[in-house]
């Protein structure tokens, strides 16, 4: 590993702090190394603040548009954020888009863009929508003095609960005429947010479904996160959002389905890390193997 460009990325160099998150995304770094160089204390949290917050939602209700305006007012704050936004691969060329970016303006605002860091991540192997490396890069990223991290997620499906296994806070984006608030509570990723948001609230339907999600919430035990309506492209309700989200409490409602995930992370990431896995993968294709001899094999018991 090379010492001199784990410092220089500390130390606010933009190019060292690219090449050593892609380190640590190909297994090139490992983060006990770095914690090893790193001899200053990162900057100090306030207790019970987040400092990563996954933002998920469904194709179409708009997330990078809302993330960019959050970006630029909470830039604009004095805060260092980074975006790692999270594009899925092939499952057959293994290749991925990454676009996200491109509809992320704020980069070019010049009052703000030395506050704002971004970055795309292709799931690779990952079986659900956020490649689990991701939270050794979420941790490095505090290590170079990025007061918070945000995640913006696939938004394509169920598995997108596996990045409550990385946040610290998860915000689930909804749009208007998305169907029954009960209906949507049974998706899964409901249960664990910690704040909604109802996003295109200029278009009818928006007050109805957010509505609806919170009697929705409060059908269920215990406190009810926020849901809160935002135009992210007439720019209302975003100020508001944005002040309830950077200082967003864990809600408490699901902490035990939380470790369920990080459980099941920490159990898949042994998997996919092991040396053996493409070994394992032809036996089993050959049918050589059961998928207990593989589990066993990859060290998964």
């Amino acid at each position: 590993m090379d010492i001199e460009l784990v410092n220089a990325a500390i130390n606010g160099d933009r190019r060292s702090l690219a090449r050593t998150l892609s380190g640590i995304e190909n297994g090139l770094v490992k983060l006990e190394q770095i914690r090893q160089i790193v001899t200053h204390s990162s900057k100090s949290h306030q207790e019970n603040v987040w400092t990563s917050l996954a933002i998920t939602g469904a194709p179409g209700v708009g997330k990078s548009c809302l993330i960019d305006k959050l970006l630029k007012i909470w830039a604009g704050a004095g805060l260092k954020i980074a975006l790692l936004a999270i594009d899925p691969s092939s499952p057959r060329t293994g290749g991925a888009l990454l676009g996200d970016r491109v509809r992320i303006t704020s980069v070019d605002d010049e009052s703000v863009k030395h506050n704002i860091y971004i970055r795309s991540i292709a799931t690779r192997k990952s079986s659900g929508n956020v490649p689990l490396i991701v939270a050794d890069m979420i941790e490095f990223l505090h290590l170079a003095n990025w007061d918070r991290v945000v995640i913006e997620t696939v938004g394509s499906g169920q598995s997108e609960v596996r990045c409550a296994a990385i946040a610290d806070r998860i915000v689930v984006v909804e749009g208007p005429a998305r169907g029954d608030g009960v209906q949507a509570e049974k998706a899964g990723l409901l249960e664990l947010a910690d704040a909604v948001i109802v996003n295109k609230s200029d278009l009818i339907g928006a007050d109805k479904h957010a509505e609806e999600l919170r009697e929705s919430y409060h059908l269920g035990e215990g406190e009810a996160p926020p849901v809160m309506l935002t135009s992210a492209l007439e720019e209302t309700g975003v100020f508001d959002a944005a002040e309830v989200l950077l200082s967003l409490p864990g809600s408490g409602r699901s902490e035990r389905a939380r470790w369920r995930e990080r459980l099941l992370a920490h159990y898949e990431r042994k998997i996919l890390e092991s040396p053996k896995l493409d070994d394992v993968l032809s036996s089993l294709a050959a049918g050589s193997i059961s998928i207990d001899d593989a589990i066993s094999l990859l060290g998964g018991e």
